[in-house]
């Protein structure tokens, strides 16, 4: 299986270290041998049609900054579009930064794909909170495979829980704590009793908070899961503008000593029923939903089964990259069956 590697950051390269390593199991366990015949970061890519030795392009990456300066097949005036188009592949793997905005450079590299016949596996979660709807039609008009579930959770299956094992369900509501860095912020200061602002120093310090952390400080991170638990597991057809919206800049130590009197934490929930919100929640000590530091907390509420929690990691690199392999042999699966026919 042919793939096409967008995006070379931290989930990126993860991902590469994950198939490199289990390899050998791949292959004997699930008759899958993944070949990455390009990689492309912000700086350009690299191209070879046998398959790129994975671990001299992670040594490009590290001691030059692109995988753009690879030997003989680096070129720096490589772009993703054009790759997605002239690269013979059967997968693209798309794992670019999330912009909420227009949901771009991601979504134009997704439709591109969609067009050209080519399976896509991302975990960016911009142009599935902008366009989903229409990304789901565009893969089964050219009857393509789109597989995400490295957008929500991280490595743990939450995605996968809620539509395999709800399945003959019906799901009425979704809620729970779906970021990692404002959970850890909010617990730096009900446990060590610092405000907001040293709370997030302290978690860039970490590496729990990008430089920018307005998209997961403001929400817009946890509305864009929504969108997606939503659309996928619910049926709905909701874009970000749909979710109501407020992040955590404003609490302050006042407002978590008055939550701790009342036996609670202050969250930062996210749930979908009839309506879809995003804002900081008391949340009772005794809940299930009261994880704790880069944990995710997910509850799930069905006709029949009632309430069902999963709990997990939800974030990280090598986190993420599990759940993408998740989805790579989830599509080698649907491939075979088709083929079984």
């Amino acid at each position: 299986m042919r793939l096409v590697l967008i995006g070379f950051g931290v989930v990126g390269q993860s991902f590469v270290r994950l198939i490199s390593k289990r390899r050998r199991e791949l292959i004997a366990r699930h008759g899958v041998n993944p070949k990455v015949v390009a990689i492309l970061d912000t700086k350009g890519g690299a191209t070879d049609p046998k398959g790129l030795n994975l671990q001299a392009a992670l040594d490009m990456k590290r001691t030059t900054g692109t995988v753009a300066n690879y030997p003989e097949v680096g070129d720096r005036d490589l772009r993703p579009l054009d790759a997605i188009k002239s690269i013979d592949s059967e997968v693209i793997v798309e794992t670019t930064r999330t912009n909420v905005q227009n949901g771009e450079p991601g979504l134009g590299h997704i439709e591109t794909a969609f067009k050209e016949g080519r399976h896509v596996i991302t975990t960016n979660k911009g142009p599935l909170a902008v366009a989903f709807p229409a990304l789901r039609e565009l893969a089964l008009h050219n009857g393509v495979n789109f597989l995400f579930s490295g957008t929500v959770g991280g490595g743990t299956p939450i995605l996968d829980f809620g539509k395999r094992c709800l399945s003959t369900d019906r799901i009425l509501a979704i809620k729970g704590i779906l970021n990692g860095t404002t959970n850890f912020i909010l617990g730096a200061m009900e446990s060590s009793k610092m405000d907001f602002e040293d709370a997030l120093t302290e978690a860039r310090k970490l590496g729990y908070a990008e430089d920018d952390p307005s998209l997961d400080v403001d929400g817009w991170d946890t509305a864009c899961k929504i969108v997606i638990m939503g659309n996928w597991l619910m049926g709905k057809e909701l874009t970000l503008s749909d979710v109501e919206t407020e992040g955590i800049r404003n609490i302050t130590q006042e407002d978590m000593v008055k939550a701790s009197e009342r036996g609670s934490s202050i969250k930062l929930i996210g749930s979908v029923d009839d309506l879809a919100t995003v804002r900081p929640t008391l949340v009772d000590h005794r809940d299930p939903l009261c994880v704790h530091g880069m944990l995710n907390a997910v509850k799930f509420t069905s006709e029949s089964a009632g309430d069902e929690v999963v709990i997990g990691r939800g974030a990280g690199g090598m986190e993420t990259a599990s759940a993408m392999l998740r989805d790579l042999l989830e599509l080698k699966e649907r491939l075979a069956s088709r083929w079984a026919r």
